[in-house]
């Protein structure tokens, strides 16, 4: 029994005490294949940058590739049938923003014209809580091409940012008439601390960063 004993415990002492493996001495795991890369190919797409190409006056880009004919069709469904003087060799577009407005079925539609006289940060409209609403903008734009024309709408309560909104509004060549552009609906926050006066900035710039219209103003939720 003894010797029996003894066995158990030499197996014992054989099958667990074993010398800790060291980190330096263990074989690193290959990577998957494909792993690598997939990484590298994130690591690139982090630093994508897009940067737009050279502005080229509209008049050029009318006259251009003129004799291709298919090239030419396309030209006239993207730009319309542009003529006088609304073709140019000035390389800068001009967007005018002539109006902003509040489309509610609370209210009747509130239009202010832009830009705004007098006042630096205008009351532009007086909202219930729980509102449906969508802004409304009319905007002309001359001599180019705007490309890429986007927002960015801030809002403050008692000096705190409590909403910031982006979105793209599109791509617009030059024509007589104005465009008129109605937002996605948003719904005005509610409750007893929701009510009250904000403050706001609604800033307007293309993809290459020019800022056609930074707008304060201010407005105001009040209780249903």
């Amino acid at each position: 029994m003894d010797g029996d004993g003894e066995d158990a415990g030499t197996s014992a002492s054989s099958g667990t005490c074993r010398d800790p493996v060291r980190a330096d001495d263990k074989e690193e795991a290959p990577a998957k294949d494909g792993a690598a890369e997939v990484d590298e190919e994130d690591e690139e797409d982090d630093h994508v940058v897009y940067v737009p190409g050279p502005l080229v006056p509209l008049k050029e880009q009318i006259e251009k590739d003129k004799d291709d004919e298919s090239l030419r069709r396309w030209k006239e469904k993207l730009l319309g049938c542009l003529e006088g003087d609304l073709i140019d060799d000035k390389m800068e577009p001009e967007v005018t923003f002539q109006s902003i407005g509040i489309v509610t079925e609370d209210s009747a539609e509130i239009n202010t014209p832009l830009p705004v006289r007098g006042n630096h940060c205008p009351l532009l409209f007086v909202l219930k809580e729980g509102s449906l609403y969508h802004l409304k903008l009319t905007f002309n734009v001359k001599h180019n091409i705007v490309s890429g024309l986007r927002y960015n709408n801030t809002v403050w309560k008692n000096g705190l940012q409590v909403d910031q909104s982006k979105g793209m509004l599109g791509t617009f060549a030059p024509k007589r008439g104005p465009y008129i552009h109605i937002m996605d609906e948003e719904t005005t926050p509610s409750g007893m601390f929701a009510r009250g006066i904000y403050s706001a900035k609604l800033k307007f710039e293309d993809d290459d960063r020019r800022c056609h219209l930074e707008l304060d103003y201010t407005f105001e939720i009040k209780k249903r």
